[in-house]
Parts: structure tokens; C-alpha cells; sequence
């Protein structure tokens, strides 16, 4: 059989017609995500959920800088910041991410921005409660998405001094995020109401509360009101213990973070009832905005948000948004790009504010009632995260000590 002979022209032309589609087709955009998932799959797994929702939302319109998709590198940093600094270097240098972002414990956090500031690359947090992370430590390669322990503590603040109780005890996680959630509301407390005292401290260790003694001690203290910070498996702890005990009988608690359907759902009908809490009223919130998120997410996860569901949406906007409006993933157009960034969120628009990198998300205080057998936070305040921040030359002091 003769073999068959192609003129150069017919291949060539072969050849381009193969590489004509690849041609078009863009590289993605390669995001690197670090976060705690195996020590902390109720926040981040629904988180996750969130994050991925936003990415296919954002992908199905075209994606980012004329076509290109995004594409996120998740990796589990074990809640370690060592551990979470040599993944951030893979992920630059082995994966060729072009962004980091992520992160919900607070000493991750603090890591993590020293590194983007010692390597000079841009860093989203997406989480981490430490306003370290934007203050005293913050620089100019790092932003965060969530509201941070002041504008927590700010946030109920208000509430508390209505309820006119003199005698406060205080219970709190013993590192940088309770105790600097202890420090705010006592100072903001003082404020709006300087005959308060504050008659006992419980600080255990975080993960390893000890709840009949903590009980016992608050009980002996006799105080009129509780401000709890503890979350997690150490509030439920907590609150099954104090409700045995009666420690929370006739006396008013405000507390932290319990208001979001993460914390609220494990305690299933041991949830407290009456408490002042942070939270995240997602059946009430009636706003455009959160109803398309959350019609969008049931649809994806046949499931209702938590609040990290929104952090994690949230986050990708963010990322979306200020990667558009610079035009690039460079470190230097990033960071100005996100000075005073608008970006959309399922509570509605946020920026990030120039003086701190800090994004105006905010925050929702309500109240926990029992329905149906479990916990819940039926209604909430929003309160803009604008208006949750302390002086502005404090800021500048806690970013420039020199």
C-alpha cells in the first residue's frame, strides 16, 4: 500500500484548526484557601459549601479579568500556624496560586499575615476573630472579611447596659480572642455605665473547660448578669451544665457567637433560652441579597446556611470583585484595588475600609428561644460593621505604635 502524503500547507493547517479552541480558552485563576477543616467541620464545612457556591455563581457569569474561572486549592492547616505558613509557601511556589486567602482561628490568622507581609504578597482573611490581624499586626498586604472581637463585643454592648445589672461575671475562652473580647465589652460596659462591677472571672483553658467547676465559681459569685465568650463543644458544656444548676435562672446572659446556628445545633433542646447573642437569624433576614442566597444555597445543598456559609460566599465576592477592579492578581494592584473595595454580601453591600483593611460586614444581636426542640435566633439587629469600630486614632496608633 502506498502511504498517504500530506502537503505541509494541509498540515498546518490541521494543526491550527486543533489549537484554535485551546487558543481561546483561558488559564484559571488559581486561589489558595487554607483553613482548619478536620479541627473545626461545623464551621467549615458549611463554610466550604458557601465558597463554592459563590465560585460556581461567578464562574457561570464568565468568571474574572475577560473569561477567566476561578479555581480554589483547598488545604487543612491541622490549627497549626507552622503548619499553615509551609502550605502557604507550597502553595505560591508549587501550585502557582496567585492569591491566599482563608483561615478562622486567630493565632492561624496572626501567621499568616506575617507571612504575606515577610514574603510581600496579598492575603485575604476570611475569618480569623483577632483584630491583631488588621491592628496591631495588620499591614499593608493583608484585609479581613469578618468583623473581629471589638466590634463583637461593641456590638451587644447597648443591650447589656439596658438591662441595668450591676453585678457582671465574665466567662471566656483563656487566649488572645477571649480575653481581648473581656477587655472590649468591660471597656465599652464602663462607658455607658461606670457604677458596673465586674464580681468574677472564669478563663479555662480553650477546648478544656472544666463546666461544674466553672459553674460552681460563677454561682458563688452571685452576680446579676453572665457575659459568656465560650464557643464551641465548651459552650455546649456550659449551657448543659448551668442549666442543670440553675446558674442561669433569673439572671440575664449575653454572649458571643452563640446565636449561629453552628453553636445552637449541637445543643439541640439544651439550647439557652433568653440569651443576648451574636448570631445569624437566617429565616428572618428578608433582604434581596440574602433571599438569593439563600435560595440558591437549599437548591445546591438541599440545607440551611450557617453563618460561615455566609463568610465563605462572602469571601469569594470579595476576591471576585477586587481582583476585577485591579484588572490583575498582582500584589501592588491588589492592594490598592481594595482600599475602600464595595463588593456585594448575602447581608447586603460592605467595603473594606482604607485606614484598616478591615470590611464593614456586620454583625446581628438578637435573642435564642427554643422552636420545635432545638435552639434557635428568630430575629436580629443588623448593625453595620462602620459602626462597631473604636477612635479612629486608636486605629492609627495600633497600626503605627512608632
Amino acid at each position: 500500500m502506498t502511504p498517504t502524503r500530506f502537503s505541509p500547507s494541509f498540515v498546518l493547517a490541521g494543526c491550527l484548526a486543533l489549537a484554535a479552541p485551546l487558543a481561546g480558552a483561558q488559564p484559571a485563576l488559581k486561589i489558595g484557601e487554607i483553613n482548619s477543616y478536620k479541627a473545626l467541620p461545623q464551621n467549615l464545612t458549611p463554610y466550604r459549601q458557601g465558597w463554592l457556591l459563590a465560585q460556581e455563581e461567578i464562574n457561570a457569569a464568565g468568571g474574572v479579568l475577560g473569561g477567566r474561572k476561578l479555581e480554589t486549592v483547598f488545604r487543612d492547616d491541622n490549627a497549626n500556624p507552622g503548619e499553615a505558613v509551609r502550605i502557604a509557601e507550597e502553595l505560591l511556589t508549587r501550585e502557582k496560586v496567585e492569591v491566599l486567602t482563608g483561615v478562622t482561628l486567630s493565632h492561624v490568622g496572626l501567621a499568616l499575615a506575617d507571612f504575606a507581609k515577610q514574603k510581600k504578597t496579598f492575603f485575604l482573611a476570611s475569618g480569623p476573630l483577632s483584630d491583631k490581624v488588621v491592628w496591631d499586626n495588620g499591614n499593608r498586604y493583608t484585609y479581613r472579611l469578618r468583623s473581629g472581637t471589638y466590634a463583637l463585643s461593641a456590638s451587644v454592648v447597648e443591650e447589656a447596659a439596658k438591662l441595668r445589672k450591676k453585678r457582671w461575671a465574665l466567662i471566656y475562652p483563656n487566649y488572645e480572642y477571649g480575653q481581648a473580647a473581656v477587655a472590649a465589652f468591660k471597656e465599652n460596659l464602663k462607658t455607658l455605665q461606670p457604677d458596673v462591677e465586674f464580681v468574677a472571672e472564669q478563663a479555662p483553658p480553650l477546648g478544656k473547660i472544666d463546666a461544674g467547676s466553672v459553674v460552681q465559681a460563677i454561682g458563688d459569685a452571685k452576680p446579676d448578669a453572665i457575659f459568656n465568650v465560650m464557643f464551641g463543644a465548651d459552650l455546649t458544656k456550659l449551657a448543659r451544665e448551668g442549666h442543670t444548676r440553675g446558674l442561669f435562672k433569673g439572671r440575664e446572659v449575653v454572649s458571643l457567637l452563640t446565636g449561629e446556628p453552628e453553636y445552637l445545633d449541637p445543643l439541640r433542646d439544651d439550647a439557652p433560652e433568653g440569651w443576648i447573642v451574636t448570631g445569624y437569624p437566617y429565616t428572618s433576614i428578608a433582604t434581596p441579597e440574602h433571599q438569593a442566597f439563600i435560595d440558591a444555597y437549599r437548591k445546591k445543598y438541599n440545607d440551611y446556611p450557617r453563618l460561615n456559609s455566609v463568610v465563605g460566599y462572602a469571601t469569594v465576592k470579595a476576591l471576585a470583585a477586587g481582583i476585577q477592579k485591579a484588572g490583575s492578581t498582582d500584589t501592588e494592584k491588589l492592594i490598592a484595588a481594595f482600599k475602600g473595595l464595595e463588593f456585594s454580601t448575602p447581608f447586603g453591600p460592605a467595603m473594606f475600609r482604607p485606614q484598616d483593611n478591615q470590611s464593614t460586614m456586620g454583625i446581628y444581636v438578637g435573642r435564642t428561644t427554643l422552636k420545635n426542640g432545638k435552639g434557635v435566633m428568630p430575629t436580629g439587629t443588623y448593625i453595620d460593621g462602620s459602626k462597631l469600630q473604636p477612635d479612629e486614632a486608636l486605629i492609627r496608633k495600633l497600626r503605627n505604635p512608632s
